[in-house]
């Protein structure tokens, strides 16, 4: 880490440097501020540990999923499942499941290599594959069965419409 006096002297040569097309960038480490590390928690596995909250704002999920958050703000726009809420200050208030899908979309791109285009249908194929059918019984294929549902419901109907009238 540059100490101030180091930081000083080349923030004084950088316009000399400049005028020899010399870049500096690299010279001044780019760092998280202190407050900012160590907030995302990881558990054993290495997994991140994300805080029992309802709501989480830009730079919360930045800290957690360590990204910035210009970075979340372009995956808005490429994901469709990444869809905070605003809140009335007009700031991003993510919920558990964005933040989880912001570690998911961060998995896909940064380790298993998926393009921009590739990590959307995965993520789509992946939702499609959750969804569960819905509880109702598989529909009576059978005729007679059919009818048999009919002549009930008619019973019950006429048992109600004879109860109605006293």
């Amino acid at each position: 880490m540059f100490e101030l006096n180091t930081l000083f002297i080349l923030f004084e040569l950088t316009p000399r440097l400049r005028r020899l097309n010399i870049r500096t960038a690299h010279l001044v480490p780019r760092t998280m501020p202190k407050s900012a590390k160590n907030t995302a928690r990881k558990s054993a596995s290495g997994e991140v540990v994300i805080p029992d909250k309802i709501y989480f704002r830009i730079g919360e999920v930045g800290r957690l999923c360590g990204l910035p958050c210009y970075v979340l703000r372009f995956w808005e726009t490429e994901f469709p499942q990444l869809k905070p809420s605003k809140g009335s200050t007009g700031q991003r208030m993510y919920r558990r499941l964005d933040v989880e899908n912001a570690l998911r979309i961060k998995k896909l791109l940064y380790e298993e290599g998926f393009t921009i285009a590739g990590a959307r249908q995965q993520l789509r194929a992946e939702t499609k594959r959750k969804q569960t059918p819905l509880p109702f019984a598989a529909p009576a294929t059978n005729m007679s069965q059919l009818k048999q549902v009919r002549q009930g419901l008619k019973d019950v109907l006429g048992l109600l419409s004879s109860k109605a009238k006293p």
